[in-house]
């Protein structure tokens, strides 16, 4: 799939430009409480690094097939265009929290999700984080295919249920996080997402479609 085609159609500057603002709100209010500045962070599936561009780590790591991952990536963040389940540039317990956004859904199996999971487990420390965020399929049962690259149906409860099996211990799980998608709203401004933010749960619960789930990697038996 031409990957670059794909999300430049999809996705024009003033959609690219509201993005880049939502993830640093994002960042600031909710994500920057889960990564130390000390750690070492890596964001799979980083698309156009919104979230890893944003984000305060020593070490921040992109990986993403899209040849235009390494342009849109800020100054300090390594890209490495490989796919995600082969991440043997990194060693063992190398990494302190690994993220994830909206991007299990696009892989092309369960065996491939559970392939990338139990490399996740590998490379994240004991003790250490994974952090992922999707649309939840149980609250858009239509509206989830409407993407073309949408191939594996998830919620909360699914992807908690695998990483349960794959070394993982979810330790924060909520159905309804953020809206759906980045496209179609005309009220794009950042103040918006902050009360949005300040009004959770309540917020959520009326608007949210995305599902977020915070683990733990297990210590190996």
């Amino acid at each position: 799939m031409d990957l670059s085609g794909l999300y430049a159609n999809r996705f024009d500057e003033a959609d690219q430009a509201w993005k880049v603002q939502v993830w640093g709100v994002l960042w600031r209010r909710v994500f920057s409480r889960e990564v130390s500045p000390e750690d070492t962070l890596l964001d799979v599936g980083a698309g156009y690094c919104e979230f890893i561009n944003s984000a305060v780590a020593k070490r921040r790591i992109a990986v993403d097939l899209n040849p235009d991952t390494g342009a849109r990536a800020a100054p300090g963040v390594e890209v490495h265009r490989v796919p995600a389940e082969q991440l043997g540039f990194l060693e063992t317990g190398a990494v302190d929290v690994a993220f994830s956004s909206n991007f299990f859904e696009h892989l092309p199996s369960k065996a491939a999700l559970t392939a990338l999971l139990q490399e996740l487990n590998r490379v994240v420390k004991p003790g250490g984080k994974l952090i992922v965020m999707g649309p939840n399929v149980r609250l858009l049962p239509g509206a989830y295919w409407d993407f073309y690259d949408h191939h594996l149906p998830l919620s909360e409860r699914s992807v908690s249920e695998l990483l349960s099996m794959t070394g993982f211990e979810p330790v924060r799980v909520e159905a309804r996080f953020m809206p759906y998608t980045a496209k179609g709203s005309g009220l794009r401004w950042p103040f918006l997402v902050d009360a949005y933010l300040a009004l959770r749960p309540l917020s959520s619960a009326l608007m949210g479609k995305q599902f977020l789930v915070v683990a733990r990697r297990r210590p190996a038996p």
